[in-house]
């Protein structure tokens, strides 16, 4: 099952998010604390440095390799110092069915748009959705859908779903264009009598503004007989984990891990699939069915969590 993270505020070291924590993402390709199996099919990140060249343009990188052994990706993180990043290890079933390419590694983000996205999760039976989706989704988009993984399809509903797509929404636009998708793929999924529970953890973000969703389709519902030689996904055995911290610096202080600076004061939010630090008592876990939004207003973050009543 995937890991994600995304970060808005003050400039940081990329490594800092990467590698250096004792839980940092890079970490939890192999060692995730919070999932049983390991994170092996990929990795990629976005990030926006606002003293680099054309500065709305992110740094992309993307490999189907494991993190741990990418030198390349090592020496990049150690001399990038952005405001915004979203990165993800992708997850998949231990099967000779699940497909490990450059095209499926998250995080998402089509020709000239500005929003990019990645999943942790799982649609369950997204085969049988897809047909039904087309006609939520623009021709522009669906053109674009190049992997196999729900995930993108999530990404291209997303996008459809605003006014603008290739514009920079301002939080509620893409809070309710998050919300459409979710009552779409819920309507959906009842006309196929899909009650298998699917999470839908959501990680945006547009160099200005991040949203993490926490959500799951009917959390819960199970097939009372799984039919023999078939894995079940973890997505669909759990409410996967949020959590998010916020505060002016996030780094090492006093040989630990954290977040400091305090939430009335702070300059900095950071959501990960679980803490990237070994002291959690500094991060809150967003609540289930809520999301958790920050954008930058002079250079400091707004930071709203709310629920997601579809």
């Amino acid at each position: 099952m995937c890991r994600a993270l995304i970060y808005l505020g003050q400039p940081i070291p990329l490594t800092n998010l990467l590698y250096r924590p004792d839980n940092s993402l890079v970490n939890q390709a192999l060692l995730p604390n919070k999932l049983d199996l390991l994170n092996l099919a990929g990795f990629g990140v976005m990030a926006w440095e606002s003293r680099s060249h054309n500065s709305q343009l992110p740094f992309r990188y993307a490999t189907s390799s494991l993190p741990v052994f990418d030198r390349n990706l090592k020496a990049l993180a150690e001399k990038l110092n952005p405001e915004c990043v979203i990165s993800h290890v992708r997850g998949v079933p231990y099967s000779i069915t699940s497909q490990v390419s450059e095209l499926n590694t998250h995080p998402f983000c089509f020709s000239n748009c500005k929003i990019a996205l990645a999943h942790n999760g799982d649609l369950h039976k997204i085969d049988i959705m897809k047909q039904d989706l087309l006609h939520f989704i623009k021709p522009a988009f669906f053109r674009q859908i190049s992997g196999t993984t729900d995930s993108e399809w999530v990404y291209a509903l997303i996008l459809s779903q605003l006014a603008d797509p290739y514009g920079s929404p301002d939080g509620s636009e893409l809070i309710e264009a998050v919300r459409q998708s979710l009552s779409i793929i819920r309507k959906i999924r009842a006309k196929h009598g899909i009650d298998i529970s699917s999470s839908l953890n959501l990680f945006i973000a547009t160099g200005t503004k991040v949203l993490g969703v926490r959500y799951c389709f009917d959390f819960g519902c199970y097939a009372k007989e799984k039919p023999e030689g078939v894995m079940t996904h973890e997505a669909n055995l759990s409410y996967l984990s949020l959590w998010y911290t916020t505060g002016k610096d996030f780094g090492l202080h006093d040989g630990e891990w954290k977040m400091v600076g305090g939430e009335e004061t702070a300059t900095s939010l950071l959501i990960a699939s679980e803490p990237l630090t070994k002291d959690a008592t500094f991060w809150s876990e967003v609540p289930e069915y809520s999301a958790v939004f920050g954008s930058l207003l002079d250079s400091k973050p707004t930071i709203q969590v709310f629920p997601l009543e579809i």
